[in-house]
């Protein structure tokens, strides 16, 4: 029979091994850019003592190499947050717009998608929701790979894209709209209270891409938590059983973070301010019609390359907004 610490002293020691890992990662990122800083001296040198131009073109790629891995690295050091080297949980809920806003989230949820896997990190769609037409109307995704939350918090707020409609039979342009709200995925048990008389738990049958397994049973778990209106859904899982456990961690994930939200008085720290899905709240505009720009309302970080965009480079915003929060 196990000692009754034995489970909370391999949890914390799985957590040191975690951080250890994470700083070995930074250190040898550090060596590693030190001695192409060391390589790019060495070239230039070599092109000034023999005179040789042929050399530039190889320099400045290396110098551009330089550059972009200590930018990375940088931002590395500004991810400094309790849960910023956990994995993220991301939902997008549809706003206004109708069936256009179902399909504005479905090209956000690939955007986040492609995103992921040019980082390399893995995606596991917890839950969704096809709209009445075409697109989502909500989805929640679990986003794996190192500092994913700490990076993908600058994402949450609301989403607005302005566009000709192909859903609009006179071509005109259509503005709509999606909230993103991201938490970590803290794997503790964590220490929250919740009493039965305040939630409900209601079962429901899975829908969506899964498999044989989809829509043979009523599976999928839906929580509502009365005191904060605070509702939870899973039904990504294998049982009814396991759905209700990950419902039950994303909850108190929640409930948690709204906790340090009030002790702290940190309003858009973690969760972020839950606002109408509407005109006026956006954190960020993807304009394609008349002209393309995205441009985030909070930096002020721009460009015009939108299908790049949507295609997951979403690095520039999430760098800009970590320098931004960093400094305020």
């Amino acid at each position: 029979m196990e000692e009754p610490g034995f489970w909370d002293d391999a949890s914390k020691a799985q957590e040191s091994m975690k951080e250890l890992k994470s700083l070995q990662s930074v250190v040898e990122g550090y060596d590693k850019l030190k001695q192409r800083y060391e390589d790019i001296k060495t070239l230039i040198e070599m092109g000034y003592e023999d005179e040789d131009e042929s050399l530039i073109p190889e320099i400045e790629e290396e110098l551009n190499t330089f550059i972009h891995d200590y930018e990375e690295l940088r931002i590395t050091t500004l991810l400094s947050g309790e849960y910023d080297s956990d994995n993220a949980i991301l939902s997008l809920h549809a706003g206004a717009g109708g069936t256009e806003s179902c399909d504005w989230a479905s090209m956000l949820f690939r955007m986040y998608q492609r995103w992921a896997d040019k980082k390399g990190f893995s995606v596991e769609v917890l839950d969704s929701l096809d709209g009445d037409e075409a697109g989502i109307k909500s989805i929640t995704m679990q986003i794996n790979g190192e500092n994913a939350y700490g990076l993908l918090k600058s994402e949450k707020g609301v989403h607005r894209l302005v566009r000709i409609s192909p859903f609009n039979a006179q071509g005109k342009r259509q503005t709509s709209f999606v909230s993103c709200e991201v938490m970590p995925d803290i794997e503790e048990d964590l220490d929250i209270e919740i009493a039965d008389d305040d939630i409900r738990i209601d079962t429901y049958r899975s829908s969506g891409a899964g498999g044989q397994h989809i829509n043979k049973t009523s599976s999928a778990i839906r929580i509502t938590h009365f005191p904060t209106g605070i509702v939870v859904q899973c039904q990504n899982e294998r049982s009814q059983h396991m759905n209700k456990d990950k419902a039950m961690q994303m909850l108190k994930a929640k409930l948690y973070m709204l906790k340090q939200q009030e002790n702290q008085a940190l309003q858009n720290d973690i969760r972020g301010d839950v606002t109408e899905i509407g005109w006026g709240n956006q954190i960020r505009s993807y304009v394609m019609q008349p002209y393309t720009m995205v441009k985030d309302t909070r930096t002020g970080e721009e460009t015009g390359n939108v299908s790049a965009v949507m295609d997951g480079d979403i690095d520039q915003f999430i760098n800009a907004y970590l320098k931004w929060i960093n400094t305020k």
